[in-house]
């Protein structure tokens, strides 16, 4: 007779199903993670933004962090029941899942190397799109290699698990590290934010001065004058200290903002070009253009000239 089939449980159920949950929250992170660090090693100063990198490496590891030790405790559990009860195996929401895990992750490396062939023929293989796909390339076939295995395998009892489980702790406790030291401790992330804070602050301000100008054909002479209680404009304040930010009307077309900042800015991430002001009718209100926010540590002052050739005088 053959041997009666284990049924699934409801808890078997839970604990497959998150376990693959958790696994693709890992895998995904941590692409995601070595992603951000490829693009910091590497920048592309057309779509190179520090601060949209410094999120998604905080959001990475946060993640990492979670997702990742949760996963190793399921396996481990899961493990262990195989090894007492080892037609637990034979499950068929574990077969389900796994072939399903399989199925994903043989999509991923096929469409990985499709995407690598088809820039090689377009000789756009540059360092950056290089190590990203050896990235996706050797995840996806690290999680293909070890459940094939764990599909195939006839002995319960094995050391592979536990290797498997040490050497992806390992990575992934590198790649966690790593963010610390390319993205920085929580306390500079904090300052960072901060700065980018009082950049839109000065902008902002901006703003306002050169519609000012455009109005009334002539600068104010204090910020306070920019209030304006119909359209419910405020003058911004430093987000930290509360305290006014420097305005100084330098000649009637051209004036100086300043701020104290944290940390000094990074170049890729201030140094866009900015669009100009436009108005409720979305035309161009003002005349500055090739705006640039990079700032050192500590009080820093940025000049502006409006030229009025870029816009129509008020008659």
């Amino acid at each position: 007779m053959d041997a009666p089939v284990t049924k699934s449980s409801p808890r078997d159920v839970f604990l497959h199903g998150l376990l693959i949950v958790t696994l693709y929250m890992s895998v995904i992170s941590f692409i995601v993670l070595c992603f951000q660090y490829v693009n910091v090693l590497f920048p592309d100063p057309l779509t190179f933004y520090a601060q949209a990198v410094f999120n998604s490496i905080r959001w990475g590891s946060s993640v990492l962090i979670v997702s990742f030790p949760v996963f190793l405790w399921l396996a481990w559990v899961l493990e262990r029941e195989v090894r007492k009860d080892p037609a637990k195996h034979e499950l068929k929401i574990r077969k389900w899942l796994v072939y399903l895990t399989l199925f994903v992750t043989a999509i991923v490396i096929i469409v990985d190397l499709i995407i690598l062939i088809y820039n090689f023929y377009g000789g756009e293989l540059t360092a950056q799109f290089f190590l990203k796909i050896i990235v996706v390339l050797a995840a996806a076939a690290a999680v293909f290699g070890y459940y094939l295995w764990d599909l195939r395998r006839t002995q319960m009892v094995s050391a592979l698990p536990k290797q498997a489980a040490l050497g992806s702790g390992v990575v992934v406790l590198a790649a966690v590290i790593a963010g610390f030291f390319i993205g920085g401790s929580p306390t500079y992330q904090r300052d960072v934010r901060f700065d980018e804070r009082r950049v839109q602050d000065l902008q902002s301000i901006q703003s306002q001065l050169v519609y000012f100008w455009s109005q009334k054909d002539h600068l104010p002479q204090e910020l306070s004058e920019l209030q304006d209680s119909i359209s419910g404009f405020s003058v911004p304040v430093d987000p930290l200290t509360s305290q006014s930010y420097e305005y100084v009307l330098t000649s009637d077309l051209s004036f100086e903002l300043c701020a104290t900042f944290t940390q000094e800015s990074i170049s890729s991430n201030t140094s866009a070009v900015q669009p100009l002001p436009v108005s409720p009718d979305g035309k161009p209100i003002g005349g500055i253009a090739e705006e640039n926010w990079q700032h050192d540590a500590g009080r820093t002052c940025f000049d502006r000239e409006i030229d009025p050739e870029l816009h129509n005088q008020p008659k």
